[in-house]
């Protein structure tokens, strides 16, 4: 099946919702180095617009959860894209409040810092295939997510 040029950057840039919300954890990585600033740019519209507006995030998700993944007419591979993007940044949502709450009174420790960074770069290899398997024109298979997905559409 051939899909549109339109729906591949689509796909693709629903994908930037998730990165927004895990460049926070990036933090001490990109002090450490500031060549990788670079890759927060591609979600900078994004962030600027939850910024933006009161309750932009959440705002954001209900208009692409309720007017795309509910939405019938909406093809399947933009739908899907969407509602995995979403559950991918539920987790990175829940992520970042399980670390404000149970890990933020112990400090910015070596232990912390390293955990964050890895959530960050698992985060970026997650949404980096998600991004070419959208360019290809495929669904991005990711084991537990996509399963779920294909359950709620």
């Amino acid at each position: 099946m051939n899909i549109p040029i339109w729906q591949r950057l689509i796909g693709i840039f629903v994908y930037m919702l998730p990165w927004s919300d895990a460049i926070p954890f990036g933090r001490n990585l990109f002090l450490e180095f500031p060549i990788l600033n670079w890759l927060a740019l591609p979600a900078l519209p994004l962030i600027i617009f939850e910024q933006s507006l009161p309750f932009g995030s959440l705002l954001l998700f209900f208009i692409l959860f309720l007017a795309i993944v509910r939405n019938p007419r909406i093809p399947y591979f933009l739908r899907f894209n969407t509602l995995q993007a979403l559950l991918i940044d539920i987790a990175v949502v829940l992520l970042s409040y399980a670390f404000q709450i149970l890990l933020q009174p112990l400090g910015m420790s070596l232990i912390l810092r390293t955990l964050s960074s890895t959530i960050l770069l698992g985060i970026l290899t997650i949404i980096i295939f998600a991004i070419i398997e959208c360019f290809k024109g495929e669904e991005p298979d990711l084991p537990g997510i996509s399963e779920a997905v294909r359950a709620q559409l």
